[in-house]
């Protein structure tokens, strides 16, 4: 261990680490030393204070638990303009007439302020990284850098805007991997198999593997576009990705609700390193029969990470709720309620989520190595004593509001509920200007169709 000064130390929390077997266990009482960004060590604070380093920034913590960032695994940040204006809808009709009509105005500014306000919102909740999948995505690494959080970025592209839009989001992914200081990891991101064509997922495979990127994509998001997809192709949107050879890449497939007992075998011969993204809240509201198949997955080895979609359709960017919401909703389609415990809760909360997006080696776990991602959650409120079971208290009882203080990279990004580097009511006032232009749908345009 170095004698000069660490970054940061963190004393007296309850920490959240994993054995050997990945089990989920608490460390209480603990000190986190942190040098140049990474976890430098994890010990008992009593040994640290006696023997331990001098550091240029001290947080007491007693009284709260330290856990890994949380990771967004799939969402559309700059979309948090749309909250609450597309409502009640199926699906169909929240794409043809609000969503893609509305996205057709988006403005480099709009995704700027759309970007700010989504990033406030999840460092505020306890979200150190979130994978995103948009348009004008040169303005949101721009925020992403600025504001200090983590994001693995992918340009979307549909096939309707013709070679151009893959060719974008191949020259996105290459310019803006490892910036940021190495906090943007960069993915390909065709729109889904319904927009883009089997040439272009071929292309984009190709690609993928030529370059040594991973593919972030929607697929088989609700049974609805299974059953289309077989009646359309003889396949389901699993197998023509298999088809078009995305399995061999690392791909993430956001939502897979309608993922079949046929499409199991594909996965597991997937050469590539396939995980998906659930945001079952979105589910809810869109009355989807199903919901991501986590059992059957995790049994095949696939990561399932803890996502919540774009806030136009989830109204919210709170992981914390994904994943209280992951256990009680797999609890009840599988009819077990032994089943997605609060400790696999919190397994896909951090470790599956960090691989789902392609981190596993360097966040999910608060371990000497890692990166610095660190939230610290205040458990002393009424509605979080007392404590039986701290898995159960963190997952069931505790808020995204009872995270006090969000750190990336050694960074400390929010302090005691503060934001230190978002100015929240300018990004407010700015964007509520915007808002008439924005949500204009008299044009009759839009960006695509949806037709599955």
């Amino acid at each position: 261990m170095s004698h000069s000064p660490a970054d940061l130390l963190i004393t007296g929390c309850t920490v959240l680490v994993h054995d050997d077997q990945e089990r989920i266990a608490f460390a209480p009482d603990a000190a986190i030393v942190v040098r140049d960004g990474r976890i430098e060590s994890v010990g008992g604070a009593a040994e640290v204070a006696a023997t331990g380093p001098a550091a240029l920034e001290h947080i007491d913590a007693r009284g709260q638990v330290a856990l890994p960032g949380l990771v967004n695994c799939h969402t559309h940040a700059p979309m948090v303009a749309l909250r609450g204006l597309a409502e009640d809808l199926p699906t169909e009709e929240w794409f043809n007439d609000v969503v893609w009509p509305v996205e057709s105005n988006l403005t480099e500014k709009d995704v700027e302020l759309g970007a700010r306000l989504a990033c406030a919102e999840m460092i505020r909740a306890g979200v150190t990284c979130f994978a995103d999948h948009y348009f004008s995505m040169d303005t949101v690494a721009e925020v992403v850098a600025e504001c200090g959080i983590r994001a693995h970025l992918g340009e979307a592209y549909f096939s309707s805007q013709g070679p151009q839009g893959r060719e974008k989001s191949l020259e996105f992914a290459l310019r803006h991997r490892g910036t940021a200081d190495g906090r943007i990891t960069t993915a390909l991101a065709p729109h889904a198999p319904y927009t883009v064509t089997d040439a272009d997922l071929a292309a984009t495979a190709r690609l993928a593997l030529e370059h040594g990127l991973p593919v972030h994509l929607h697929a088989a998001e609700n049974r609805d576009q299974t059953d289309t997809s077989l009646a359309r192709h003889g396949l389901t949107p699993i197998e023509v990705l298999d088809r078009a050879g995305l399995l061999a890449t690392d791909l993430l497939i956001a939502h897979g609700t309608g993922i079949i007992d046929r499409d199991l075998p594909v996965l597991e011969r997937a050469s590539g390193r396939t995980a998906v993204a659930t945001a079952p809240r979105g589910y809810l509201k869109f009355a989807w029969p199903d919901t991501t198949p986590i059992r059957a997955l995790r049994a095949l080895g696939i990561p399932v990470g803890l996502a919540t979609d774009g806030a136009a359709s989830n109204n919210s960017l709170d992981v914390w709720e994904s994943m209280a919401l992951t256990s009680l909703i797999q609890k009840s389609t599988e009819g077990d309620p032994r089943w997605l415990t609060a400790r696999q809760a919190l397994h896909h909360a951090t470790l599956q989520s960090a691989r789902a997006v392609g981190l596993g080696d360097s966040i999910g776990s608060i371990a000497p190595g890692r990166r610095a991602d660190i939230i610290l959650v205040d458990l002393t409120g009424p509605h979080t004593r007392p404590v039986h079971d701290l898995a159960a208290t963190l997952v069931h009882s505790a808020r995204s509001a009872d995270v006090r203080t969000t750190i990336v990279d050694g960074r400390v990004l929010m302090r005691d509920r503060e934001l230190l580097t978002l100015d929240v009511p300018a990004v407010v006032r700015e964007l509520e200007d915007r808002l008439p232009a924005l949500v204009d749908r008299s044009h009759g345009r839009r960006i695509q169709e949806y037709d599955t």
